[in-house]
């Protein structure tokens, strides 16, 4: 099985904290979208005879799509990959763009998972976070989106923002489970460089939350998911049994994948590859079949980081026998040698060949995971 991502590098304006690409223009939006198309068929053979699982849009903001934009990618997907006719279908959405009639109109084109990006339910941190809607929009797209027969859908929502407190924190939750909403996506504030965040919290008119109660959040969030019946299966994915994400699961399952469009990414077991991060650029290079990815070979030590990275995160944890047969004895004994203090200190649990993360570990998974790093 394989999957295919496909970045749509447009968005309304620009969120304070994000740093992905994309372009609050829309002009060249009809000719990106012949672009995708055209990468599509460019990049047939990239993953060889694998069935495509799942099928995922992205950005940016894709629901700023006409459905017909959705249509001629998927068709093009179909034409050129072997798309699994109950492959899981994905677009990433914001709740103003989610309209009774625009969101049936998705569920005719194909999509049949929506991926809201709710944030919060707090129209004062929405509004320092410079989103495009507000708390009663987030709620009313959901409750539009399961009227209309979505019932595989999940909202993205943050904590560590500036001025959410604990018992704020808890509210937003309560509301999500109250939805009814099958999977949810919890990251916590991370302020990345060249972004209007940094700048605000550099000079200093934005102060952010100490580790202390970022902390207890997400500790709150992992009980509050669990006393609502939520498999914690990624470090920031929780859902009701059955509803894993298809397309992220794959990323952790080490299964290749395609990224197209402007600064995607794409994985094929053996070497890394990603497009420029330039609309103009990316569109005349695919027009006049020039070069529009960079490419980078994989090491034998690059794949077995990638593996702690990836599956350490997941509920499937890492298998020793897995990590022998594929990387070596000496990297097995190396984890084995360095587990007792982990265990010891509630961090890591170590069942027959697998090792898992504790609640506690959790915590501080990005410390560990590099610990082990080769």
């Amino acid at each position: 099985m394989a999957s295919i991502y496909i970045h749509i590098p447009f968005c309304r304006k620009a969120c304070h904290y994000c740093d992905f690409h994309f372009s609050t223009s829309l002009k060249s939006k009809d000719e990106m979208v012949k672009a995708i198309c055209a990468e599509i068929g460019l990049r047939k053979n990239y993953l060889g005879t694998n069935e495509i699982s799942s099928l995922y849009f992205g950005g940016g903001t894709p629901s700023l799509l006409e459905i017909e934009d959705i249509r001629k990618i998927i068709a093009a997907v179909n034409l050129h990959f072997r798309l699994n006719p109950n492959a899981e279908i994905t677009l990433e959405a914001n709740p103003d763009d989610l309209i009774f009639n625009k969101i049936g109109e998705f569920g005719e084109s194909g999509i049949n998972r929506l991926s809201i990006g709710v944030q919060s339910f707090q129209d004062e941190v929405l509004k320092l976070l410079n989103r495009t809607h507000g708390a009663m929009q987030a709620i009313h797209a959901i409750k539009e989106s399961q009227k209309a027969g979505f019932q595989n859908l999940t909202i993205d929502l943050m904590y560590g923002l500036p001025g959410l407190t604990v018992k704020t924190w808890e509210n937003n939750l309560k509301q999500a489970f109250e939805l009814g909403t099958p999977h949810i996506s919890a990251y916590c504030l991370t302020v990345e460089k060249k972004t209007a965040l940094h700048h605000f919290v550099a000079n200093k008119r934005i102060s952010l939350p100490g580790d202390d109660i970022t902390a207890v959040q997400y500790e709150i969030l992992m009980e509050m998911a669990e006393q609502n019946g939520f498999e914690h299966y990624e470090i920031s994915n929780f859902c009701k049994p059955g509803m894993h994400s298809r397309h992220n699961s794959s990323y952790w399952n080490n299964e290749p994948y395609l990224g197209i469009g402007p600064s995607a990414h794409s994985y094929n077991g053996d070497s890394r590859q990603w497009n420029i991060a330039n609309n103009a650029i990316y569109m005349s290079e695919i027009k006049s079949g020039g070069c529009w990815f960079e490419k980078e070979e994989l090491l034998p030590s690059d794949k077995y980081n990638e593996y702690l990275l990836t599956r350490l995160r997941t509920s499937n944890g890492i298998n020793l026998a897995y990590i022998r047969d594929e990387f070596g004895k000496a990297r097995a004994a190396g984890i084995e040698m360095k587990l007792a203090p982990y265990i010891t200190g509630g961090l890591l649990w170590h069942e027959k060949e697998n090792v898992f993360l504790t609640r506690k570990g959790k915590l501080i998974a990005d410390k560990i995971i590099s610990d082990f790093f080769n």
